[in-house]
């Protein structure tokens, strides 16, 4: 099992999984977890050696042909008995109890990751029936062309801590429905719920080498991850998480012509018409911005409100966030608990004092923090030069700016390099369809969160610091050509017929 009893000091121990093996990193090493809310050692974890991480490519490597070839239903049944799995009581309580300990997060959000991970899981099992081919005639007289999907090889996969059971779903099992082999590395942050995961696939009857796990310690992952990418047994590398380490990892792949999926970040705005019902948009407001303390690519980050509207708006998100509960996350009532790590809560509150500082209004919130907790902040005059406009957040702000047309919402809903998610709140459907379609997201969500992601269409933005590419099976195939060519086919410029 991923997770076992630490000889020392009785807490959960993740180990290494390679090969279809659970064993401790080649050098013993190991590294704490700790819970950001108390600031206790919640766990440990092994910690990946150079030669772990080789074996665990050539391992994937080695299951490689096998699993490509497998039929699409043998595939796919392990998926679905791995949903399975995710819904059994056992695994439900020791995730439930791993994203708590490991991420802080709360009971509402512990169970959004749990309850959605079978579902994630027999989503990616549909996608079998997206890998066909093609057949037509070949541009040489009396050929045929066959055209099919197959695995690109071994993908090496970094899963973030914020989503770990949703995103391990999408960062490893859309990987293998498409006949690839994975190198998952969890974040250091939270490798014991992923590792429930890869422990969930295994009890599946997932195949030996098809998944391999290396959990690894911070100061350790540069030179692992630089090691990894170089391998030449590495097809492609996926990674979700900020877009500076993002950038580093591009960077690294570009080096070896290696192709990378990326998802980076989002800025997400929602905007607010003056003929949007206001009770509706503030509560998805509420949700979309402070879900998980704000912690989630999709958050909404900048709320671009008409002016008739500000009020309204501002009375109700008021009310809405007076009544939210913070603190402990193993208090099941509270909605909001710390953020991941107190370097992120001081970042957070820099932002909302640099805010401040260029003539910002804090309606809500003084910021301030207490450890590595934020309270929520509702901020008014929000505006492109100042860093909380420009940058991710990633805390419990709702950032308000006031706009006189629609001309201008639309054109700060555009002004970010980020791009990945957006709503717009309007009761005209003529209006949502013509505004709507002059904001450049990867999707608009008329009357709707921006926390949302639509089932097979692969959540990714347009380019930028949202990163690169989408989570589907165009982008973990490689399309190959079989051309039968006629009998007795001509050459006749070298006087052969």
């Amino acid at each position: 099992m991923a997770d076992t009893l630490s000889n020392d000091d009785g807490l959960p121990l993740t180990s290494l999984y390679i090969n279809g093996t659970y064993r401790p990193a080649s050098t013993s090493a190991t590294f704490p977890v700790t819970n950001s809310y108390t600031g206790r050692i919640v766990g440990h974890s092994a910690s990946a050696s150079s030669s772990d991480c080789v074996e665990a490519v050539e391992a994937a490597q080695g299951a490689f042909p096998a699993w490509e070839s497998a039929p699409l239903a043998f595939r796919r049944d392990v998926l679905l008995r791995t949903a399975a799995i995710l819904e059994g009581e056992e695994w439900k309580e020791k995730a439930m109890r791993a994203l708590k300990e490991e991420t802080s997060s709360t009971e509402g959000w512990a169970l959004m990751n749990v309850l959605s991970g079978p579902g994630s899981l027999r989503n990616v099992a549909g996608m079998v029936n997206e890998l066909k081919g093609d057949t037509f005639p070949s541009v040489n007289q009396g050929g045929t062309v066959f055209v099919h999907r197959r695995g690109q090889g071994v993908v090496f996969s970094i899963i973030p801590w914020n989503g770990p059971v949703t995103l391990t779903a999408r960062g490893v099992a859309i990987p293998l429905i498409c006949g690839n082999t994975v190198v998952c590395r969890p974040s250091e942050y939270s490798p014991r719920i992923i590792g429930l995961m890869v422990d969930a696939f295994h009890q599946a009857g997932l195949p030996p080498g098809v998944l391999n796990f290396v959990p690894m310690s911070r100061d350790e992952s540069p030179t692992l991850i630089q090691q990894i990418i170089a391998h030449p047994l590495v097809r492609k590398i996926t990674f979700t998480g900020s877009d500076r380490v993002g950038r580093i990892i591009a960077a690294e792949a570009g080096r070896h012509l290696k192709p990378c999926l990326l998802e980076l970040g989002g800025k997400a705005p929602a905007v607010i018409l003056e003929d949007a019902n206001i009770e509706d948009a503030a509560r998805s407001l509420i949700f979309g911005g402070l879900l998980n303390s704000g912690q989630i690519c999709m958050s909404t980050e900048r709320i671009i409100v008409l002016r008739p509207a500000l009020s309204a708006l501002l009375t109700s998100l008021k009310t809405h966030i007076s009544h939210l509960k913070l603190g402990s996350p193993f208090e099941p009532s509270n909605h909001l608990s710390a953020l991941f790590t107190e370097a992120s809560a001081e970042n957070v509150v820099r932002l909302l004092r640099d805010a401040r500082d260029k003539g910002a209004e804090l309606i809500v919130g003084d910021a301030t923090r207490e450890g590595a907790m934020v309270r929520p902040h509702l901020v008014v005059g929000v505006r492109p030069g100042m860093e909380l406009w420009e940058r991710e957040s990633f805390g419990p702000i709702l950032a308000i700016a006031v706009v006189d047309t629609v001309d201008e919402a639309v054109e700060l809903a555009n002004d970010s390099e980020y791009s990945l998610v957006s709503s717009l709140w309007t009761t005209n459907v003529h209006k949502a369809f013509e505004v709507g379609s002059r904001i450049r997201a990867g999707s608009v969500n008329i009357n709707g969160t921006t926390m949302n992601s639509e089932a097979g269409e692969g959540q990714a933005g347009l380019g930028g610091s949202s990163g690169y590419g989408k989570f589907n099976v165009e982008n973990f195939t490689d399309r190959r050509s079989l051309i039968l060519h006629a009998e007795h086919e001509s050459y006749p410029f070298m006087g052969l017929s």
